[in-house]
Parts: C-alpha cells; structure tokens; sequence
C-alpha cells in the first residue's frame, strides 16, 4: 500500500437501502479494524431501481438498475468504491470499472416467508391457489415448473415493505434471499429454505461484490483483505455463465456451486418462463479455472435448447 492511501479519507458508495447500509457499514468495519489509521466514510445514493417501485423487475430491463449512479460516482472519483449484493451487478462492468473484491458467502438459498395461517404448512403442503410473491423471473419460473397449481403475483420493494404486504395478507408466502434476511436480523421469519433441486438460486447470491476503479492499486489494496477465494472462485464461474447466456435480471437462469477439495462443482439451469421447459446440467473442474468452467456450462444448456428458450424471453422483453 502506497504511503498516500495510508493517512487518507476512502469513500465507500452505497444505495440507501436498509439491507444496503447493513452490508456497507459492515464493509466500513471491517475495513477500519484492518486498517485504523484510514478514514472510511459511507456516501449514499438512490439508485434507478430504488426509485421505480410500481413496475415489475424484468419490465425495466436495465441491467444497471441498481448500480449505474453508483458507477458513475466512481468513474468521477466523488466516491473511491462500492459495496453491491453481487447479484445485482451487471456481469458486464463500465469501461474503467471492475470486481474488485468477493466477500465470504452468507446461505445463498431461497427463503420462503409464510403468513401466519401457513405457520403449519411447507411449500408443498400449501393449498392448491396460495397466492406467492415473487420479483424473480428466476424464482417465478422454478416455482411455477414444480408447483404449477400455485399463483404468483409480483411484489417489489425493500424487504420490510414486503414482509409487511404479507402479514396484511395480500400474500400467501413470499420469497426472499435467506442471506437478506440474515444479515438484516431476520432469520426467524425464514419458514424453510428451499433446497437446490426445487429453485436454484441466483449468480452472486449471499456474496458481496466490490467495484471499484480498474487498476487502482491502492483501493485494491484495501478492499482485497475482504476476499474470499472460494466464494470469489465460485462467483467467478457463476458470473461467466451468465456472461455467456447474456442474461440479466429478466431471464430466468439459476445457478448452484460448491467446492470439495480441489473440485469446483457448478450446476445452472435455463428455464421457460411458464415453467413448462427447464434445462439443467453439471460441470466440475478446478476452482482455478472457474471462468472457463462457467462458459463451457452456458455452451452445453445452448446446444440443448436454452438459447431458444432465450430468444424467446428477450423478443418477449422487447415487445
């Protein structure tokens, strides 16, 4: 680290959520106790995606939804980094700008949130009808494939306006990131955590990403001491396979890593937004070759179909 970055003030961006100003100020902690004798500040923002509440996800279609006014404090140095769930951030990056640090991983699985009336019930036991929130073409389009008796019905907003849509009854359940809801103190109203084999959950999920200005040697410097390695390596071939299948928050593609020994495991899945088509597959290999690894699944899921249930999603988007 150069002398100058030392004795400095940092400014780490940051959208104005709750569950964003958890994650920042925890970012801003850690940080200060590796290294006291900076001064980290938090400047915060309303991003694209805070503001437009009154329309579903995949209708926006901007893949820097919830990033582009923090990238562009960035690029005009007014902030030096920022923190993002890795989920929202785009696989493609602004010239200038760059991944600069994966933290370690919270449960990157789904969680399901029930009324109170279902206290008794698991997803499979709901009734035939329940009506289940959802902003997820990724989890909307899982759902539906296995439980196609059920009702969906989209929901945006931060996660206490949706708990609150719930416990006034608008829902019968909803899902949420379990991750959100851990690092928010609110593990208690995780009813069940949905296992692999019913909703793969989405690339980066439970990860932290930081960006920060490519090349910047003295911010990287900083922010490394937050890596984790294997959450970054499983993140890395997360993030190439929707690279690869070009596909941002309004196509439902999901995704499933873990690491045993010196094997990286990666399953993804392209699915049909009716639920009726679903392709799955499997690759493992090193975790050093993670990248490689995600491009080689997204290239076997085309050549057994996914790109034409693809073309069929994004003409969909554009009409």
């Amino acid at each position: 680290m150069s002398s100058n970055v030392a004795t400095r003030t940092i400014r780490i961006g940051s959208r104005k959520s709750q569950l964003a100003l958890v994650q920042t100020h925890w970012v801003q902690a850690e940080l200060s106790k590796a290294f006291p004798d900076i001064t980290f500040e938090v400047s915060t923002m309303e991003t694209q995606g805070d503001k437009i509440l009154d329309v579903a996800l995949s209708k926006i279609g901007d893949k820097g939804l919830f990033t582009q006014e923090l990238e562009d404090d960035m690029l005009s140095r007014k902030v030096d980094f920022a923190v993002h769930s890795l989920k929202d951030l785009p696989t493609q990056l602004p010239e200038g700008l760059m991944l600069g640090c994966v933290t370690e991983r919270e449960d990157p699985a789904d969680a399901l949130v029930v009324h109170e009336k279902h206290q008794d019930k698991q997803l499979d036991t709901l009734p035939e009808g329940a009506v289940i929130g959802t902003s997820s073409l990724r989890r909307l389009a899982q759902l539906r494939h296995h439980f196609p008796h059920f009702k969906f019905k989209d929901i945006r907003g931060n996660v206490n306006t949706r708990l609150r849509k719930l416990d006034d009854g608008e829902y019968d359940a909803i899902v949420l990131a379990a991750a959100g809801l851990n690092r928010l103190d609110m593990s208690d109203r995780i009813h069940q955590l949905l296992p692999a084999e019913i909703s793969l959950h989405a690339v980066g999920q439970g990860a932290l990403g930081i960006e920060c200005r490519s090349g910047d040697e003295d911010i990287l410097s900083v922010i490394k001491v937050l890596e984790h390695l294997p959450t970054a390596q499983r993140c890395y071939a997360e993030r190439a396979f929707l690279r690869e299948l070009e596909g941002g928050c309004q196509v439902p593609i999901g995704v499933n890593t873990g690491i045993e020994g010196d094997t990286l495991t990666l399953v993804g899945i392209v699915a049909s937004l009716d639920g009726q088509q679903l392709i799955k597959d499997t690759v493992q290999g090193a975790p050093a070759d993670a990248e490689s690894m995600g491009k080689a699944l997204a290239q076997r899921l085309r050549e057994q179909g996914a790109q034409e249930i693809l073309d069929v999603i994004n003409a969909q988007n554009r009409s």
